[in-house]
């Protein structure tokens, strides 16, 4: 392995940003490991981003229409033409040469991304054909979207066959294995490398107590929903936490119209926080959606939990989630029509008068496990190429 090793990693958020947050805890890992990180950053500029002292590419920002992921948008708000992806692909294999990475790194590509094969599949192209070749991983969350079509999950096993080392798997298998979610699992079994839960980095310095609250209601990014924090709204005045110090996170895509009639309750309201594990360390209660990294914050900060998936059709990552903590004891679920003060009454008495969830059983170690698995697999000369 070369002293300073350099690891090309590619991410595409297309609508929430959650991809984006998980991805820059693991480059805030390898940086502090010693790697050169050469970050291809394929979506819109986040508000409060941090770089983690990587090298980030921000490459001309492609989007989704409210979730339509058949259009892909340009910066200007148009349907990106065929120009406008080809300059993309350009700069992608410009990167690519410039940096001679020892190891490429794809978010969600190949089980996800279809979207942005016309510069995906010309990078795997051009990085099989160095001398020398990199080491190609795929990094993927814990739990798929489920239902794609069979073709589809097929032609992700052709591609990990064709140009992948290895699979990053950021969960621990002893809570859920990926072949709860993906088809095919047993084909690529020799590809997986289960990381543990990608947590953030854990802080020792003491909490300020205007930075402390008892209740923590976060939404995410805010852009699709509102109705848990409305109810958390008027269920403190009447829960048996009603007397505690209550915090609601409305994320920074939140309509301002929303964020005012919040702004009436009497908890306080904050558009973001750059940390939300750290508002969790000294809180009673976390009241949020199911995304991978609100639970990851959540776990790692060890606090009670009720979490809200997020779900339709196409979108059953957050329920699945959910279902499988609720069902272990480590956190209660809010389902989508329980989302009303009544209900989310209930689920808090539910939550603060159960155990305390033992979230030490589960593997929280996701992204220096995956420096260590990045670090192996450059030390050892020949083995784990396909």
């Amino acid at each position: 392995m070369t002293p300073r090793p350099t690891v090309l990693y590619y991410v595409q958020h297309l609508l929430g940003v959650g991809h984006v947050f998980r991805t820059m805890r693991i480059v805030s890992a390898l940086v502090r490991g010693g790697f050169n990180v050469e970050l291809l950053h394929g979506g819109e500029r986040l508000p409060h981003f941090d770089d983690q002292g990587a090298r980030v590419h921000f490459l001309p920002a492609l989007s989704t229409a409210r979730g339509d992921f058949s259009k892909l948008i340009a910066e200007d708000g148009q349907i990106a033409d065929e120009a406008y992806r080809l300059r993309r692909r350009d700069m992608v294999l410009k990167i690519l040469e410039n940096c001679g990475p020892d190891l490429v790194v794809t978010e969600a590509f190949p089980f996800g991304r279809r979207q942005m094969h016309f510069e995906l599949l010309p990078l795997m192209e051009a990085a099989t054909s160095m001398r020398p070749r990199p080491k190609i991983f795929a990094s993927i969350r814990d739990i798929l979207q489920e239902g794609n079509k069979v073709s589809k999950d097929r032609q992700t096993v052709d591609l990990l066959q064709r140009y992948f080392d290895g699979v990053l798997v950021h969960g621990d298998d002893g809570l859920i294995n990926l072949s709860q979610t993906f088809p095919f699992t047993a084909e690529i079994a020799e590809y997986l490398h289960y990381t543990g839960i990608v947590t953030p980095q854990r802080q020792t310095e003491t909490v300020a107590r205007n930075d402390q609250y008892d209740v923590v209601v976060s939404a995410g990014g805010g852009l699709l929903v509102k109705e848990l924090l409305f109810a958390a709204m008027e269920a403190k005045a009447i829960s048996g936490l009603s007397d505690k110090r209550w915090c609601l996170l409305t994320g920074p895509y939140m309509d301002a119209a929303d964020r005012q009639r919040l702004a009436r309750s009497d908890a306080t309201v904050l558009e973001f926080v750059p940390d939300l594990y750290r508002l969790l360390l000294t809180a009673q209660l976390s009241i949020s959606l199911a995304g991978y990294n609100t639970v990851a914050d959540i776990m790692a900060a060890g606090c009670r939990s009720i979490i809200a998936p997020q779900w339709n059709d196409k979108e059953t990552e957050q329920l699945r989630r959910a279902q499988l903590l609720d069902a272990r004891g480590l956190a209660v679920m809010l389902s989508h029509e329980d989302k009303t003060p009544d209900a989310l009454c209930v689920a808090i008495d539910r939550a603060m008068d159960g155990k305390p969830p033992d979230w030490r059983s589960v593997r929280q170690d996701g992204a220096e496990e995956t420096l260590r698995i990045l670090r192996q697999a450059l030390q050892v000369d020949g083995k784990g190429s396909h």
